[in-house]
């Protein structure tokens, strides 16, 4: 089991950046692919980026292609998504989850989810 908690949201204005982190517990997290999702206020919950196992892959939205990046530290059982050139349409919950099966799109495709943390952009 792994259980998962994000951290490093908040407020930011149009334009700027901020960097989210998810921890893992547990020894396993090298074998899980990683995956963001975000939840607007209203709005089901999207999926944002996902990375391999060894990192060496990555895939995104195409909302936020270019503007985000996903990488792992698997040494430190860390996930994180830096987010650059934020926007308000980018203001959400941001959650980070946990797949056995590998990089998808698919909510079910995941099995563990973090907590979420809140990521506010004003305009």
């Amino acid at each position: 089991q792994v259980q998962l908690v994000e951290s490093g949201g908040g407020l930011v204005q149009a334009g700027g950046s901020l960097r989210l982190s998810c921890a893992a517990s547990g020894r396993t997290f090298s074998t899980y692919y990683m995956g963001w999702f975000r939840q607007a206020p209203g709005k089901e919950r999207e999926f944002v980026a996902a990375i391999s196992r060894s990192g060496s892959i990555q895939d995104y939205a195409d909302s936020i292609k270019g503007r985000f990046t996903i990488s792992r530290d698997n040494a430190k059982n860390t996930v994180y998504l830096q987010m650059n050139s934020l926007r308000p349409e980018d203001t959400a919950v941001y959650y980070c989850a946990a797949s056995g099966f590998g990089i998808g799109h698919s909510i079910a495709s995941y099995k563990y989810w973090g907590q979420g943390t809140q990521v506010t952009v004003a305009s």
